[in-house]
């Protein structure tokens, strides 16, 4: 199929080439010439501008938007509103809050334009392990455009089926991908992700928090001991029931470095935290954990503990976010 895809930073850059090496075609356009000229080398079309990038396209056109959320997003829904014709599609795969996906598929619904939310989670290693999508939009053109979702995904891989699956067999959630529902239903999904992964990283980098300083001088003598936390996380890597993704991470980070030095523990959170305890409080959800590991990134902003810098380390490890610095107080 054809795709165009704007934004091609860490991730909009890496699944053009993901598509590109499973037959694609792709368009790429991005405000930074750079990443523009280094996919058309790859064999991506090029174009030196948005409209010049659809005009290429043969329709109906589907056009991949990977940029941050917000007033970014918003200019560039207005922009194709402008350019694309009836029975075109604007996918939007970043970290947008699903309100606004209402928005958009209202505003691209107007002129017979097809709007589809997804939420995509993969970080910088989605070019080899495929990216876990969940999709919000009309099923028809979900359906039409299966063959990007199912080359994006990870497929089956080695992953044991499930028990009790037998009756889910038309479902793509085992390949990794999966429509939730209408607009909006999506990036909903990956908006709870992004919140439970908040909790769980919060879990892991309390975790080493204690291991770490039982070797304290406040801690008695017979009590206190020296532990190896990259030995630690290793065996928990094998065999655990806390093994996982994030282990790995933080399993790598502390074999490299292991008081994590590189890091101040500055921790930025990027929305998506915010508006699940926003949904939980509109639901009478009591979210404890997610609230705390929200409030503890902001905390993270005043005073920094090794948590902070372990947090800062499996964000820089799946996502590849560069720690931020500490605003200047005046």
């Amino acid at each position: 199929m054809e795709l165009g895809m704007v934004g091609l930073g860490r991730m909009g850059g890496n699944m053009s080439r993901r598509l590109m090496r499973q037959g694609h075609k792709m368009f790429v356009w991005d405000a930074s010439p750079a990443p523009v000229e280094a996919l058309a080398k790859e064999g991506a079309a090029g174009a030196k501008t948005l409209a010049e990038m659809v005009r290429a396209m043969q329709t109906p056109r589907a056009v991949w938007i990977m940029l941050p959320a917000g007033a970014i997003t918003d200019a560039t829904v207005t922009e194709l509103s402008q350019l694309l014709a009836s029975g075109d599609t604007v996918i939007d795969g970043g970290n947008s809050y699903y309100l606004d996906d209402l928005r958009h598929a209202e505003e691209l619904g107007k002129k017979g334009i097809h709007f589809v939310d997804c939420g995509t989670s993969g970080g910088v290693w989605g070019l080899e392990r495929g990216y876990c999508l969940m999709m919000g939009g009309e099923k028809d053109v979900v359906r039409r455009l299966d063959p990007i979702f199912r080359s994006l995904a990870p497929g089956r891989g080695s992953i044991e089926a499930t028990p009790h699956r037998e009756n889910r067999k038309n479902s793509t959630a085992e390949l990794g991908y999966l429509h939730c529902g209408p607009a909006g239903s999506g990036h909903f999904v990956k908006m709870v992700h992004n919140g439970i992964e908040y909790g769980l990283m919060q879990a892991y980098a309390e975790g080493f928090q204690i291991l770490k300083q039982v070797s304290g001088d406040n801690i008695p003598a017979p009590r206190r001991y020296e532990l190896d936390l990259a030995d630690v996380a290793e065996v928990w890597r094998r065999g655990s029931v806390v093994a996982s993704w994030l282990l790995d991470l933080t399993a790598g980070s502390l074999a490299k470095s292991p008081d994590l030095g590189e890091y101040s523990g500055f921790v930025a959170d990027s929305g998506e935290g915010r508006w699940t305890i926003l949904a939980a409080i509109e639901e009478s959800v009591p979210a404890t954990v997610l609230s705390h590991a929200l409030y503890n990134r902001f905390r993270s902003r005043e005073e920094h503990a090794f948590a902070d810098k372990m947090l800062s380390a499996m964000r820089a490890g799946f996502g590849g976010h560069i720690e931020q610095k500490a605003p200047d107080k005046k």
